[in-house]
């Protein structure tokens, strides 16, 4: 009896199991493999010649599908909590000094401490930038004044 079609018919299984417990395209393509080469095998052909297509799909379907089935499911990633903050505006609602630790910004409709980017102070009530966040403090730049 052959045994190769049962053989490629439990790896197929196992690596298809494997794919569906970590959900991160790792096993998918070595069972596109496997069930070529169980094909392979239902039509009698030597187990060298199973073998040899079993690496070849599965390391084309690797190379070909994994980098395009990756930019398809990775889509459009969503900011939130606060690294949402980081490049909204806000306005200063207490003057940011960097030498005395002090000033206040209100940026998304939350009040955050802030430092300024460079160690300028700026003034209260000036609209600014949101750069960076650092522990719990925003790192802001004033926006330039408008051209008239």
């Amino acid at each position: 009896m052959n045994w190769y079609p049962l053989l490629w018919l439990l790896l197929a299984a196992l690596l298809l199991t494997l794919e569906f417990l970590t959900y991160q395209l790792v096993s998918i393509w070595f069972a596109a493999g496997a069930v070529v080469a169980l094909l392979l095998s239902l039509t009698g052909m030597p187990f060298s010649v199973q073998l040899a297509c079993f690496v070849l799909v599965s390391c084309i379907a690797l190379l070909a599908f994994r980098p395009l089935c990756r930019h398809i499911l990775a889509g459009r990633r969503e900011r939130t909590n606060a690294d949402a903050v980081i490049g909204s505006e806000g306005m200063v609602t207490e003057k940011v000094d960097n030498l005395q630790g002090k000033g206040r910004v209100s940026a998304m409709g939350l009040n955050w401490s802030a430092r300024s980017e460079n160690g300028q102070p700026i003034a209260e009530k000036q609209p600014v930038r949101v750069l960076a966040i650092e522990g719990v403090k925003l790192i802001v730049r004033p926006l330039d004044p408008p051209q008239a």
